[in-house]
């Protein structure tokens, strides 16, 4: 017959018991590894732990514990918690149950204690708590969803992203988050949950309440029930918005100082092969290009000066007029403070540059008593324009040359680019220039794209060899560009080679009349003029089946979209890269670019 001692002792919980007096006189294997050692019988009391705490951390004295408020109040005390420490140091969490031993006249001689460990539910209870805690404060969406993609938990984060608060979204479908296009993202996501896999990382495009697109970064676990299987999902989804707008950032301004390296390239080479064309013996080349480039250095100087925002023109007349030098009563300068944005900073002071020059060469400026007056305003009759005019006095005696320079060719090509006009006179005592210079009603906007570039995998077509090309003798070709030198490099080139010139066009209104209206075999066509794209220009190119090539610094992704396989001819170029590329676009019929149907357009 089994005992009541050999009963308790094979009992997995610990059981011990005690007399009236709290002095313990049984405990079974299991409440000796509880306690963490072997207590003697009848010299403990109370409890055999080594010592007591209570919940909260407080020492808790023996004489307090459970089982002796149980044994010294005559009434029991189920259920309260406490903490053991055993003498290697090592803590639990115990639930006791002392129950009172009553002779058969019902008086207390003793009682027997159950101890429950209780540690691991306890903390599993803290962790789920912790986990609840940082559910509710993360600054991530935590969503979970059935199978069927009704959301049944939503929290702070997710309120803060999308807008929604709790009671708007649970109970209803996951798909209100997504845009329509991206449902079918959605029923691949439950099928791979239903799989039991994980999808880590996932980067998309949500929907918030206000309609914006956010775009997030989502984790998506399966969640079981106890029997493993699949009943839901959890998602973890990181606002990636502000990420996404400082790579767009980046690639933006890495495709403009590609364009701002690329275009300052060609126009140096323009510079030089121009400079070389209408140079009377190399040490004439060597002078004019040196001030040339020297012009274009300083005015990047100024550029840079203020991070490529602008220039001012009195900066740009003391670089490229003055010197350095003294403003005596030799030369006047007067004009109200205004700043040019890069391109046309740079531009007028390469026409500074060619004026001063020709002062100082054959000019008022080359003799002692010549003078120069150099004055602008700012005009708003019929929009905003500079005024520049350039009065040379007390000169030689100065007649009208019998043909046009480069330095007049470059003046009057570079005012003209902006859309604007220059007159110049040739006076007994000296010359005399007047520029209207039209201005930009606001500056180039590049962040606010509504699309960044597409990648392609498009490959520039192979030119031919020079001595195997085809003939371009009478062929008529559009001209595009804003780059006065890089126009009239290109137009040389082309001239050249036998060819007709159409334009040159350097706004978007003049380009788009000549695209219409002029006749031409094929066109060359900048990919932005003064900071406009060139998509419509590019669609009615192939409406007329006109073939084309965009000449830019930008590189084959920046082209307007649905004509990223276009011929490019990438700044800077050669002059054999030049007739190559007109040469492709003449004799080759895939050329022309197919137009595709879009939904949507968006600019280079």
């Amino acid at each position: 017959m089994i005992t009541e001692t050999q009963l308790f002792e094979a009992l997995p919980v610990a059981v011990y018991m005690t007399d009236a007096e709290g002095r313990i006189t049984f405990y079974n294997r299991a409440a000796a590894e509880l306690w963490g050692h072997n207590p003697e019988l009848s010299s403990g009391q109370w409890c055999g732990s080594w010592r007591l705490y209570w919940p909260d951390g407080r020492p808790m004295p023996h004489n307090e514990c459970p089982m002796a408020t149980a044994l010294k109040e005559g009434r029991e005390v189920r259920g309260v918690e406490a903490i053991a420490e055993r003498p290697d140091g090592t803590r639990l969490r115990f639930r006791t149950y002392p129950t009172l031993l009553r002779d058969a006249s019902g008086r207390i001689v003793g009682a027997v204690n159950l101890l429950m460990d209780v540690t691991e539910q306890h903390d599993a209870h803290l962790e789920s708590e912790w986990l609840a805690a940082i559910v509710v404060s993360s600054d991530d969406a935590i969503i979970s969803k059935t199978l069927d993609g009704v959301i049944t938990s939503w929290n702070g984060g997710a309120a803060r992203i999308f807008g929604y608060e709790p009671s708007e979204m649970i109970g209803q479908s996951i798909l209100r988050l997504i845009p329509p296009e991206l449902h079918g993202e959605e029923s691949e996501i439950l099928a791979r949950l239903q799989r039991g896999e994980r999808i880590d990382h996932y980067e998309t495009v949500r929907v918030a309440k206000d309609g914006r697109r956010v775009d997030v970064s989502l984790t998506v676990s399966p969640l079981r029930d106890r029997s493993g299987k699949v009943v839901g999902a959890s998602k973890v989804g990181r606002d990636i918005t502000e990420r996404k707008r400082a790579e767009k950032l980046q690639r933006i301004l890495t495709d403009e100082l590609s364009h701002r390296v690329r275009n300052t390239l060609a126009t140096v080479q323009a510079i030089a092969s121009q400079s070389l064309a209408r140079a009377r013996s190399p040490n004439d080349f060597v002078a004019s290009f040196g001030g040339r480039l020297q012009a274009l250095a300083n005015a990047h100087t100024l550029l840079t000066r203020s991070q490529m925002q602008g220039a001012e023109v009195m900066a740009l007349v003391n670089e490229q007029v003055l010197v350095g030098a003294a403003m005596g009563d030799r030369i006047s300068c007067s004009g109200p403070l205004v700043v040019l944005e890069p391109q046309t900073a740079m531009h007028l002071a390469l026409v500074l540059h060619e004026l001063a020059t020709n002062a100082r060469k054959y000019g008022a400026l080359s003799v002692p008593d010549g003078r120069l007056s150099v004055t602008w305003e700012m005009r708003t009759n019929g929009g905003c324009s500079l005024h520049f005019a350039w009065k040379e006095s007390d000169g030689p005696k100065v007649s009208a040359p019998r043909g046009h320079g480069f330095g007049r060719a470059l003046i009057e090509q570079t005012v003209q680019s902006h859309g604007g006009h220059v007159s110049v006179h040739y006076h007994r005592d000296g010359l005399t220039c007047e520029i209207d210079l039209p201005l930009p009603a606001q500056p180039r906007a590049l962040i606010d794209q509504d699309t960044a570039p597409v990648r392609s995998t498009a490959k520039p077509s192979l030119l031919s060899a020079a001595d195997h090309r085809r003939t371009l003798e009478g062929k008529r070709v559009l001209v595009i560009e804003d780059e006065p030198l890089v126009s009239m490099d290109i137009e040389s080139n082309l001239a050249n080679a036998g060819c007709e010139i159409v334009g040159p066009a350097a706004t978007l209104d003049r380009a788009k009349s000549l695209v219409e209206s002029a006749d031409y075999d094929a066109a060359l066509v900048d990919v932005n003029l003064k900071g406009q794209p060139v998509d419509e220009l590019a669609t009615l190119l192939t409406k007329k089946n006109r073939p084309f090539a965009f000449v830019t610094g930008y590189g084959r992704d920046a082209l307007p979209s649905g004509f990223r396989g276009a011929v490019v001819l990438g700044k800077p170029f050669s002059a054999d890269q030049l007739l190559a590329t007109t040469e492709v676009l003449l004799y080759q019929p895939s050329s022309v670019v197919q137009l595709r149907h879009k939904t949507s357009s968006s600019s280079a």
